[in-house]
């Protein structure tokens, strides 16, 4: 009988953490000030906690959909009364890998924007080692549709959850600009047949030169630049190497989507698609399903085999 339950678990889809810590010195995007940020392994069950050690009295945020107070131009947590900006970039890292369980020490109040991509996190992680712990991982898998959507016509946005055995997400934007008409408006990602290293991580945020002075005047941006964003003017993408990926745009609020997603707590087994969404209606999407108990499910596998395609193995190295 001993034995049988040893093949048993071995068979479980497990739940993950990080081997060893791993530390990362940056700026944050928006904020412009230096930041330190140390990744610690945390037992099963744990979840993805961020820790202010900045405050007199350390804080812990744990992730949740409820925990997001603030969604413009980046995700935002908090809890009493302290707050930790820009987390999405590092939670599309957590998610890609299928951490579980991490805590994350921060000195500041905002995640450093590193190279703008998520790469930078994924090679973090991977740096640490990832490892298997003996407990099921917990999925939330959507069984019925759940869509939310703003405005009419060319101001119309919306987001959509629908069952789906698996994690795919497909994303299109609508912006009137000769580089992004020419590299694509869309793409789809789906967990199970590609490759988030390669195909997600290394996608940069973006912004206009434009909207720079605005952003800056707001209190906004003042860490961004040339080498930690696709940096656009009227007509054509400013950086000098140009860009990574055809659709890296639309590629990039996937890895954004991803991020602000996994901020429910659980990996989600479902299809999600979006047009001209962003931070804040992928909170109001989590929020709108987690409000309909009926179109969701808490779910573990007791083998891989039962597991969708792409949740068993941890993602390949670069």
């Amino acid at each position: 009988m001993v034995f049988v339950l040893a093949l048993y678990n071995r068979a479980m889809l497990e739940q993950r953490t990080i081997k060893t810590l791993t530390r990362a010195v940056g700026m944050g995007l928006h904020s412009g000030q230096r930041v330190e940020m140390t990744l610690r392994p945390a037992p099963p069950n744990t979840g993805i906690v961020f820790r202010r050690v900045d405050l007199p009295e350390p804080v812990d945020i744990a992730i949740s959909a409820q925990a997001v107070v603030d969604t413009r131009m980046a995700s935002t947590i908090g809890a009493a009364g302290a707050k930790v900006h820009t987390v999405e970039h590092l939670m599309s890292a957590l998610c890609g890998l299928g951490i579980d369980n991490i805590v994350i020490d921060i000195t500041a109040e905002e995640v450093p924007i590193l190279d703008g991509s998520s790469s930078s996190f994924v090679f973090l992680l991977q740096s640490a080692g990832i490892e298997l712990q003996k407990v099921a991982k917990k999925f939330i898998r959507v069984i019925k549709p759940v869509e939310v959507r703003e405005g009419a016509g060319a101001q119309l946005k919306w987001a959509r959850f629908e069952p789906y055995h698996g994690f795919k997400l497909r994303f299109e934007i609508d912006f009137a600009h000769p580089a992004v008409d020419s590299t694509g408006q869309s793409f789809e990602f789906d967990f199970g047949r590609g490759d988030y290293v390669r195909d997600i991580a290394r996608a940069r945020t973006f912004g206009f030169t434009k909207d720079v002075e605005m952003l800056r005047a707001s209190g906004l941006a003042l860490g961004g630049g040339l080498d930690n964003a696709i940096v656009m003017d009227d007509y054509k993408v400013l950086n000098a190497d140009g860009l990574r990926y055809d659709a890296e745009f639309a590629r990039h609020k996937i890895l954004d989507a991803m991020g602000d997603l996994y901020l429910v707590g659980k990996p989600l087994l479902a299809a999600y698609s979006a047009f001209r969404s962003g931070h804040g209606m992928n909170n109001q999407l989590l929020r709108a399903l987690l409000a309909q108990e009926d179109a969701w499910e808490i779910v573990s596998f007791d083998s891989e085999r039962q597991a969708p395609a792409g949740f068993a193995q941890p993602a390949r190295a670069w």
